[in-house]
């Protein structure tokens, strides 16, 4: 006989539900296991919890990209960038794209040769590296013949108006264009007073250093259809460009394209000047510097268009505020872990000497203090995010090649 269809449904309802509740705790039992067993890693391993905390829930698509080309650009906040990518390579094994000999950067400011990286000899069968981001030229053939086919191409570009401020206070004493003149503004007021084009290279930080870097003509007119071509090279060759006043939101959609975890992009800044080493340009001088460097300025307002162009595309507003929230959130949980206070030091103050950055022209460039008593991994972890770029690149270089002469890094033996 069947059951009244009252019956039958309560009957249901409640096999359904009872079900549900024992799915639902069995996932968070597992859950609460997963948990206890991070805390017990975390003990007999002597390594602070909050090193691994954002391992849960960190969830990405896919492999990660490991052959990554990111074109250094000059006073854009590519130091930082730096570090990340030589953090990447680090912790994950893989090998990177090193100035060859005692040498610093990749033949700057000469267009790019394959020889100038170590390990790809000439006449010897072709290496290829995963990770390529040292100060170079850019000169896509020679680039090819040591990055592999699928290799994820990005960059990095500032307002030029504060690139070249920030370039006039690094360079002042290397640059001919600006050695003997007292400010930005008087020399942007008659800049072909102090700047000699016969001079050519040694002049390149003087005028559209960006465009310079992309391997372009510094010099050349700003012509529509020329300016055009070369901003559609420059889309042909590289997936990604980014923003420097933009630097979180850059750092979210570049983990979103390379599919890499949370903490492979977080970074605390590097190679700044303090704040007084820093000089504001008049109004009438930033409009001077947009002129003087019109293809910055061109190549500027371009990219910057179609970074927020990409972002709309692969992000909602509510996302990219979601994510840009737990990258900060990230990186103050990091500094409260790894430095001795947050905010950032003059040279005088770094007590590590390993850790002090190189200093340039007028500028004061700042560095970080570690929290002592450090565990031996939580210390790894943070040296690494606070190393100046150049130790780093000597760390390295002493790791793929240990059988050749270290980097000797001058400066810290003074």
């Amino acid at each position: 006989m069947e059951a009244p269809t009252g019956q039958r449904t309560v009957g249901a309802g409640h096999s359904y539900y009872t079900g549900a509740g024992r799915r639902i705790g069995c996932f968070w039992a597992v859950l609460l296991l997963l948990a206890l067993a991070v805390l017990l890693l975390a003990g007999v391993m002597h390594v602070d919890v909050r090193l691994l905390m954002p391992q849960l829930g960190d969830q990405v698509d896919g492999p990660p990209v490991t052959n990554v080309m990111f074109l250094k650009t000059h006073k854009t906040a590519s130091s930082t960038v730096l570090n990340i990518l030589f953090r990447f390579a680090e912790t994950h094994n893989l090998s990177a794209a090193l100035p060859a000999g005692g040498r610093f950067h990749l033949g700057y400011p000469w267009l790019f040769l394959a020889r100038y990286v170590e390990g790809a000899e000439q006449g010897g069968p072709e290496r290829r590296f995963n990770i390529m981001c040292n100060h170079l030229r850019f000169n896509p053939p020679e680039v090819q013949k040591v990055m592999p086919n699928d290799t994820f191409y990005f960059s990095i570009l500032r307002n030029p108006v504060f690139q070249l401020e920030s370039s006039f206070v690094y360079y002042k004493s290397h640059v001919p264009a600006f050695r003997n003149v007292t400010s930005l503004d008087a020399f942007l007021a008659s800049p072909w007073a102090y700047y000699n084009q016969s001079l050519g290279l040694s002049n390149a930080y003087a005028r559209n250093s960006m465009w310079f870097d992309l391997g372009f003509d510094n010099d050349a007119p700003p012509k529509e259809d020329y300016v055009r071509a070369r901003l559609l090279d420059v889309e042909r060759r590289f997936q990604l460009l980014l923003i420097a006043e933009h630097f979180d939101e850059s750092m979210v959609l570049l983990r979103r394209l390379l599919r890499w975890r949370l903490d492979d992009v977080v970074a605390f800044r590097l190679n700044a000047r303090s704040r007084h080493s820093v000089t504001s340009l008049s109004p009438a001088g930033q409009e001077r510097a947009k002129h003087w460097c019109a293809l910055d300025w061109r190549l500027y307002q371009h990219f910057n268009r179609t970074f927020w162009a990409r972002l709309r595309a692969e992000l909602s507003p509510r996302r990219l505020r979601s994510e840009v929230a737990r990258l900060r959130e990230r990186r103050r949980e990091l500094a409260a872990l790894c430095l001795q206070d947050s905010e950032p030091k003059n040279k005088s103050q770094i007590t590590d000497f390993r850790l002090r950055p190189y200093q340039s022209g007028r500028a004061d460039i700042m560095g970080y203090n570690l929290k002592p008593g450090l565990d031996n991994q939580t210390l790894q972890t943070c040296q690494r995010m606070v190393m100046p770029e150049l130790q780093y690149m000597a760390h390295l270089y002493t790791l793929q090649f240990p059988d050749k002469p270290p980097k000797n890094i001058a400066f810290l033996e003074a």
